[in-house]
Formats: structure tokens, sequence, C-alpha cells
């Protein structure tokens, strides 16, 4: 990777994580360049990461490399596409980590540039455990899909799925920890509060957590007989306006990446 360039359009929260990923597992590329329309967000990273190159509002500057990153949000990608398509080079490689714009949709927004993967990330990558769902154009070879996948090994699991499936990994994978952060805090807080030790519950509730879901997928039982597994059901009378919630949300927001 000594000798390999890899730019980032979008300076942003997934752009950071990654790049601590390659920094903690000794893995970051020969060449950073990160391009944004955010100065202050540029100024923020080149503090983290000194090495990278910077250029703000400079697109085309970032698409000169490698292996070009799209970090940026899907409505802003048709108008980045059009002011890079021209710098890309024919031997570069191009990832989007957007939902909803599919690879042909990409290639004809950047002129018919093919060469082309989506990939959707997940935060617990900062910490090499992240699930990164990645499906390839067909144009990519066995070899330029194996060298992506090796870059992409510093930040967890990386299976190659079905384009098609890539926005139900986006609900599900790369914003799950959502629904579960705030409530495992949540545990924590109630926790202290009831006498333990901040170390106490970092070990309990992570332990909890990992032995739970070890439980749920992998024991061989059907689901109710693992919810059966302890009698004392806390939070049972509010379940079903949990799942609601989840219903509710979760679905609408595929409807939208969808369409």
């Amino acid at each position: 990777m000594k000798n390999l360039s890899v730019g980032f359009i979008g300076g942003g929260r997934i752009t950071q994580i990654l790049l601590e990923s390659w920094r903690k597992e000794k893995k970051m590329p020969g060449r950073v360049c990160v391009s944004d329309a955010d100065a202050e967000i540029l100024n923020r990273l080149k503090k983290n990461f000194p090495d990278a190159e910077i250029f703000p509002g400079g697109n085309s500057k970032a698409a000169v490399c490698d292996v070009v990153f799209l970090a940026l949000h899907p409505p802003a990608i048709g108008a980045v596409a059009a002011e890079i398509k021209g710098a890309l080079a024919p031997s570069a490689l191009l990832v989007s980590l957007a939902p909803k714009l599919t690879i042909a949709g990409l290639s004809a927004a950047l002129g018919g540039f093919n060469r082309i993967a989506r990939m959707i990330p997940n935060a617990p990558s900062i910490i090499h455990k992240g699930y990164n769902p990645v499906a390839f154009s067909p144009s990519l070879d066995e070899d330029e899909r194996k060298d992506l996948l090796h870059l992409f090994k510093p930040w967890g699991d990386c299976p190659e799925v079905a384009e098609e499936k890539l926005e139900a990994y986006a609900i599900i994978a790369a914003m799950g920890p959502t629904y579960l952060w705030f409530q495992l805090q949540t545990l924590k807080e109630l926790g202290l509060s009831f006498g333990l030790s901040e170390g106490e519950l970092d070990k309990t509730i992570y332990q909890m957590t990992k032995g739970a879901a070890k439980t749920l997928f992998k024991s061989g039982l059907p689901y109710e007989d693992v919810v059966n597994l302890i009698p004392v059901k806390p939070l049972a009378e509010d379940e079903q306006a949990i799942r609601q919630i989840y219903e509710t949300k979760l679905k609408g927001l595929y409807r939208k990446l969808k369409s």
C-alpha cells in the first residue's frame, strides 16, 4: 500500500473512521488526498492526519488517485460526479460509500466510467470490527476485486453481496449500532446509579451483549425458546410499542433509499 494513492471526496465522519482504522493497523496508503466543500472539516481532518493532502473544494484534485472514495450523501453525488469525471484516470478504481445510487447510475453520471465498487461502511470499522458489504461492477476482474478487498481488510469483514441488497445492509448494518448504543449507555448509567463501577459495567455489558447475540444466532434454538430462557422481562409491556417504532421508521427509510 506504500505506493498507492487514495482520494476521498468528502472528509466527514466515515472518511475519518476509515483513515483512523488504517492508521491503527499501520496500513495507511502512501498518499492520501481529501477534498471537501467545508474547509473546517478538512482542517480538523488535517490535525488528526497531518500527512493527508487536503483540497478545499478541489474534488478533481482528489479524483486523480489510484483509488477514489465517494464519501458523500446521495443528493450531493450527482454534481460531484459531473465535476470529477474528467479527472478520473482510466485505470482508477472508484468506490462509492453511499446507498441509493446504483453502479449503473454512477457510471452514467461519470460519463461511462465503470470501474466502480459500492460499499456500505459500518462505524465499528474504526476498531477493525466493521461489517462493510461490497458490490463490484462486472467490469472489475478478480485481481482488481482482491486488491480492493485487501485495501478494505483493516476495517473488518467486507463480504461481497448482490448490489440490490446494499440498501437493506445500510438499514441493518450501517445504521444498526445507533439502535443499540443508546440502550447500552442507558444500562451503564443505571448500573452506575446502582453502585457498580465503570470498569465492572464495561465488562458486564460487553460480555452480556456478546453472549446475547451468540445465544440468539448460534445456539440453534428458535427465537421463542431463546427469549424464554429469562423468566423476568421488565420491558415486556413496552415491547410491542418499540417494535412498532422499528417497523414504521425503518421500513419508511428503506422505501426512501430504494425509490
